[in-house]
């Protein structure tokens, strides 16, 4: 799903291109990403005037004049960057990460308080195939079988070591639907990325 010609890269170069569509002018804004990367953006064919990166993960030693990282939690973020001056808000698959409706809320908060115009895609819930662990229909599994699916499934990335660490990971990860992804974002229009004409991930949109 993560080599240069994978069907996964091509479904993000896609999203790529619609947002640079929705966005004309992205090369001119300062883009705050919760939850996003440097090597995304280094790789990425878009490249705004300023990216300012958010995420639970150290940042990198070294990184362009253009890009910024904070170590934080897009749920709880801290005065400093709330108060930032920011164009659009970018976020790719981590509203289903963020653990239970009280802290999507809160991510959602935080999207409409950083700025006006945000893009926020979460893959869909009912699409057939959990896009995780790649297999068909692991979201609706009782919390057990997916931790046994997530230990031995061959298609895993990273298998977990041992039974906890499979059901801590998956009792991480709750796709949603696009009534509450609505919810979440009721001014923005909600854009469907179709696989074999199923749709398979949501994208909340407010240009």
């Amino acid at each position: 799903m993560d080599a240069p010609n994978s069907l996964g890269a091509r479904y993000r170069a896609r999203r790529w291109a619609w947002l640079k569509a929705t966005f004309p002018l992205i090369g001119q804004m300062s883009v705050i990403d919760l939850g996003g990367t440097a090597d995304a953006w280094l790789r990425a064919p878009v490249r705004p005037a300023h990216v300012h990166l958010v995420n639970l993960e150290s940042p990198p030693a070294v990184q362009p004049e253009w890009m910024e990282t904070d170590l934080a939690d897009a749920c709880e973020l801290p005065d400093s960057i709330l108060k930032g001056q920011y164009d659009l808000v970018i976020s790719n698959s981590v509203l289903e990460h963020v653990g239970g409706h009280e802290r999507r809320q809160r991510f959602a908060d935080a999207v409409h308080r950083l700025a006006d115009r945000h893009w926020i895609q979460t893959p869909y819930r009912y699409f057939p195939v959990e896009p995780h662990w790649l297999f068909p229909g692991f979201q609706f599994l009782p919390a057990a079988a997916r931790a046994v699916v997530a230990r031995h499934w061959p298609l895993v990335h990273t298998p977990p070591a041992d039974r906890a660490t499979a059901l801590r990971a998956a009792l991480g990860v709750e796709l949603v639907s696009r009534t509450e992804l609505a919810f979440y974002f009721p001014d923005s229009h909600i854009r469907a990325e179709r696989m074999a004409g199923l749709v398979k991930s949501l994208i909340a949109v407010k240009a």
